[in-house]
């Protein structure tokens, strides 16, 4: 986040077949929330019924917790998005050990988000790798194993931008697929609630070079804790459509294909030759290939409204109506309260770090039909959302 797969009839559509009529729903009511159709239950357009139709729409969903306000993913960040009202949890971004378990980590290169720095009997693991076709230094999961990986604990990954958020530095400990999976019964229980999650297979394809198969180690996990099946609380996603085709085989999860920015290529695409990029995806042809084997897309922002040489926003494009006639439901990523991550008519002053106009950057996307967004700061997109449904 190897090489696309692409998988004919069998059990693998027929599940595919189950999750869009399922995710269809969802579609439906996104709809009926933007145009104030009846069926919107209440003022947060809750749905009735099990699995994902029981979500809010617009969902709103903690990228690695409430990173805006903890070092992302750490117990301290899931537990506030939670409390700061997340529908879902990105819990987490996965990547293996040596040993072949699950953490929640960014990225394999764990140097910017954890202490691995000071512990000076790591000092000889750090080197340099190609990942994804980028020469990268640091020291990298997979050349730890979990016990090692125990004794490090989280720091903040943009200090310069959110320095409030060093002082947790140290606090947390990295924590496993297994752990978070456990937490998710927990905070069910506690909080009378069904607690959602949408994990990440991360760089599958450079990982099984190594001999580390994500999907595998994914589904494992998710089977022990009977987490497998089509009305399961979590989302799987990946920027790898291959990942999304193996997953699509072994469990029956609702299931994502994430999107960067138009002109790039998905990793597993340069490694199997093939040519196309995420411009190629999103046409309507593309998008109906990703919906017979996935239910959803994960793109960019600047993928559903671009942005201009200035970094204004501009006229939305076709993405969502595309995307909704394909029977796919939108997440798209990331939305942030600081300036230097809003679209340049939403900034506010001159400081990158300081708040803008987010409730009009959020409600400028929401009015395009999104189903859900990805939000460093889920208290900011809960309110969002009242606003937007309050008309």
């Amino acid at each position: 986040m190897g090489a696309q797969e692409s998988y004919g009839q069998g059990q693998g559509q027929g599940q595919g077949t189950g999750r869009r009529a399922l995710l269809g729903a969802a579609v439906t009511g996104a709809g009926a929330a933007v145009l104030g159709l009846p069926g919107v239950a209440g003022a947060d357009a809750r749905h009735t019924g099990g699995g994902l139709k029981g979500l809010p729409v617009p969902t709103i969903i903690g990228h690695r917790g409430a990173s805006g306000y903890r070092p992302e993913h750490t117990f301290g960040s899931y537990n506030l998005a939670l409390d700061l009202g997340a529908d879902i949890v990105e819990a987490g971004d996965l990547v293996p050990t040596k040993d072949g378990h699950l953490v929640c980590r960014h990225e394999p290169e764990i140097g910017g988000t954890t202490d691995v720095a000071d512990h000076p009997e790591f000092a000889d693991r750090r080197k340099t790798k190609v990942l994804d076709g980028v020469p990268t230094t640091g020291w990298f999961t997979e050349d730890f194993t979990l016990a090692e990986l125990k004794t490090l604990r989280a720091i903040e990954r943009i200090p310069a931008t959110r320095q409030h958020n060093t002082l947790y530095n140290g606090r947390w400990e990295i924590p496993t697929f297994e752990e978070v999976l456990k937490w998710q019964d927990e905070q069910t229980r506690k909080r009378g609630k069904q607690v959602w999650i949408y994990p990440e297979t991360k760089h599958p394809t450079y990982f099984r070079k190594q001999g580390l198969d994500m999907e595998q180690l994914l589904s494992k996990a998710l089977r022990k804790h009977g987490k497998d099946r089509k009305h399961s609380p979590v989302i799987i996603q990946s920027f790898e459509p291959s990942s999304i085709q193996r997953l699509n085989k072994l469990v029956d999860n609702p299931l994502v294909v994430l999107l960067s920015a138009a002109n790039t290529r998905p990793f597993d695409f340069v490694a199997s030759g093939d040519p196309r990029t995420v411009a190629d995806l999103v046409t309507p042809k593309g998008l109906k290939e990703i919906a017979s084997y996935a239910q959803g897309i994960g793109p960019t922002l600047d993928l559903v409204i671009p942005k201009d040489a200035k970094g204004n926003l501009t006229k939305p494009s076709t993405l969502v109506a595309d995307a909704h006639a394909a029977g796919l439901i939108l997440h798209p990523y990331t939305m942030r309260d600081e300036n230097t991550f809003l679209p340049a008519d939403f900034q506010k002053g001159t400081d990158p770090t300081a708040y803008g106009d987010v409730f009009g950057a959020f409600r400028t996307y929401f009015a395009t039909g999104i189903d859900g967004v990805f939000t460093d700061n889920a208290d900011t997109g809960v309110l969002a959302r009242e606003d937007f449904l309050r008309g």
